[in-house]
């Protein structure tokens, strides 16, 4: 029986797709088409096979991988040699019997039952009812109620909205930052384990825009170093930006960086 994998036409305005290199675009058409692929989004992909279908070296295939790891949209288990990719799930929901059963039989062959856990967790959240009694789980150990924990963390920092925040700042600054770099999801990060949410975020940017978008000096502070590090607090908090509370403030908003710790 044939197997096809669709792919969206939107794929290609998507903003974490937009903001790829081609190479990367490619690698992950790759990860989401190629002949190893599964209904569940978790399968057997071995770095050789990767090598032989996309015509790269092995170094080149460890540094896409960490590159989509880091980005949050897959997870690698080098001693199984299987992937996930996180967001299969979302985008290619099928409420049809045969596609579930098809999907319970791949799931209970799939050796790293943390992906299992953590791929049952996703279909709860998107709504998708499988009925996990007949899935094996594997047995529990202490080691695997860890690993459950750290995927559970970061599920939660992938609902993180870098793409939002950093749009939002480029819309209003009139910058082009992008929301894949490293420091830049570091930082947003940061401030939302702190618990601040997208709203904060906009709030400080609307603030400091309003306040040094049109001072020459100052302009060059609204970036993401900045606002998003540790002094965002008193700029959440900080009330409209008069002339006379830039005077009053000038003599440490001259250096704005001075004042964030971003060793985080």
């Amino acid at each position: 029986m044939a197997k096809f994998r669709q792919v969206h036409v939107e794929f290609w305005q998507d903003g974490f797709v937009l903001d790829l290199t081609p190479e990367e675009k490619y690698f992950y058409l790759y990860l989401m088409t190629n002949s190893k692929t599964s209904q569940c989004g978790i399968y057997e992909l071995p770095k050789r096979i990767i090598e032989t279908e996309t015509g790269y070296n092995r170094e080149t295939v460890d540094k896409l991988l960490q590159r989509f790891i880091d980005y949050g949209k897959i997870k690698y288990d080098n001693t199984t040699k299987e992937i996930m990719i996180v967001n299969w799930i979302k985008y290619n929901m099928i409420n049809s019997s045969k596609v579930i059963a098809c999907i319970k039989k791949e799931l209970e062959q799939i050796k790293n039952k943390g992906f299992v856990n953590e791929f049952i967790t996703l279909c709860k959240r998107y709504g998708y009812g499988i009925d996990t009694l007949s899935i094996d789980y594997g047995e529990e150990k202490e080691e695997e109620k860890e690993e459950e924990k750290e995927e559970e963390k970061e599920k939660e920092e992938e609902v993180i909205p870098y793409y939002e925040v950093v749009s939002y700042l480029n819309q209003k600054a009139g910058t082009s930052y992008r929301h894949t770099t490293k420091k830049t999801q570091q930082l947003i990060r940061a401030r939302w384990n702190e618990g601040f949410r997208l709203d904060d975020f906009k709030t400080v940017i609307d603030k400091k825009v309003a306040e040094w978008l049109d001072d020459p000096k100052m302009c060059k502070y609204l970036r993401p170093e900045t606002l998003f590090g540790t002094k965002f607090e008193s700029y959440l908090n900080q009330k409209g930006a008069t002339n006379y509370e830039r005077r009053a403030t000038s003599h440490r908003d001259d250096n704005p960086d001075e004042y964030n710790d971003l060793s985080l």
